[in-house]
C-alpha cells in the first residue's frame, strides 16, 4: 500500500447506515450521534442516562434509545444480538467514558478500577459482542460491505500527565488497542478508527480545576470526527494546535519530556 492511501475505507456516505453510539447521552457521543443522524444514518443511541437518550430519540426522528450500562458484559452482547437481528449494524462507536482527577497522593483503588471498567472494559465487552457479527456477517449481507469499529480514547493516553493517574492509563490501553485491532482486521476490510480529542467541553471536563488550552465544542469535535472518517484515517486527533505539542513530547527522552511536562502544567 503507498504511504499516501487511506489507512481505511473512507466513510462519506452516511445514508441508510445504522450506527451503534456507546456512551450517546451527552458530549461528543451525543454530538457525533447528532451529525450522523443530519446526514442520512440511522443511530442507536446507547448509555446509562435512558432519560437522555429518550429525549435525543424524540428529537431526532428514527433514532432509537438503548439504554445499557457498558461494562456489563451480558447486558451489552444482548443488546447488541437485538439491534444486529432487528436493524443490521454496520458502525459501532465506543464512547463511553469516566474521568475523576486522581494523582499519587490521593490514590483510590476503587475510582481506579471504575475508570479501567467503563474507559476500557467497556471497549471490550462491546468487542466481544459485536466482532463475530463483523468477521462471520449473516446470511444476506452484502459482501461489499464495509464495517467500522472506532474507540474514543484521549490524548491523554500519549503522555503521563499530572491528575491524570487513573484515566491516562485507561486512554493508553484504548490506543494500544486500537493499533492492534487495526492490524488484526485490516486485511479482512474492517475498519478501525482511534479518535483522540484533546481538551473538549463536556460534562466530563466541566469539573477541571485548571485552564484548559484550546478548548473546543462537542460539536466541534464531532465535525473532525466525521472529517477523519471522510478521508479514511486511522488516527483522528484533535485540535492540531494542541495535539501537536503532545505528539511531540512522546518524541523527547524522559528527562526532556518529564521536565516539559512539568513546565506546560503548572498552574
Amino acid at each position: 500500500m503507498p504511504w499516501f492511501s487511506p489507512l481505511n475505507q473512507p466513510l462519506r456516505n452516511w445514508q441508510g447506515k445504522v450506527v451503534w453510539l456507546i456512551g450517546a447521552s451527552s458530549g461528543i457521543g451525543r454530538a457525533i450521534a447528532a451529525l450522523l443522524h443530519a446526514q442520512g444514518a440511522r443511530v442507536i443511541v446507547s448509555a446509562r442516562n435512558a432519560q437522555a437518550l429518550d429525549d435525543f430519540a424524540r428529537a431526532h426522528p428514527g433514532a432509537i434509545a438503548l439504554p445499557l450500562d457498558a461494562t456489563d458484559a451480558q447486558a451489552v452482547k444482548a443488546a447488541a444480538e437485538v439491534t444486529v437481528k432487528e436493524h443490521g449494524l454496520h458502525c459501532v462507536v465506543y464512547c463511553a467514558g469516566h474521568y475523576v482527577e486522581m494523582s499519587a497522593q490521593t490514590f483510590s483503588l476503587a475510582q481506579m478500577n471504575q475508570h479501567l471498567h467503563t474507559n476500557y472494559g467497556g471497549a471490550l465487552n462491546v468487542l466481544d459482542a459485536v466482532l463475530p457479527h463483523f468477521l462471520h456477517p449473516t446470511a444476506g449481507t452484502p459482501e461489499t460491505l464495509n464495517f467500522h469499529i472506532c474507540l474514543v480514547a484521549s490524548v491523554a493516553g500519549y503522555n503521563g500527565l499530572p491528575k491524570s493517574l487513573a484515566y491516562g492509563p485507561t486512554k493508553a490501553a484504548l490506543i494500544n488497542l486500537a493499533e492492534t485491532l487495526y492490524l488484526d482486521l485490516h486485511a479482512q476490510d474492517i475498519g478501525v478508527s482511534l479518535v483522540n480529542p484533546g481538551f473538549v467541553d463536556t460534562p466530563l471536563t466541566a469539573g477541571n480545576q485548571f485552564a484548559m488550552p484550546a478548548l473546543i465544542t462537542a460539536e466541534e469535535a464531532a465535525r473532525e470526527i466525521a472529517r477523519g472518517w471522510s478521508r479514511g484515517e486511522f488516527e483522528i486527533h484533535f485540535p492540531k494546535r494542541f495535539t501537536f505539542w503532545l505528539k511531540l513530547l512522546r518524541l523527547l527522552p524522559y528527562r526532556v519530556a518529564f521536565s516539559a511536562t512539568r513546565k506546560l502544567t503548572q498552574p
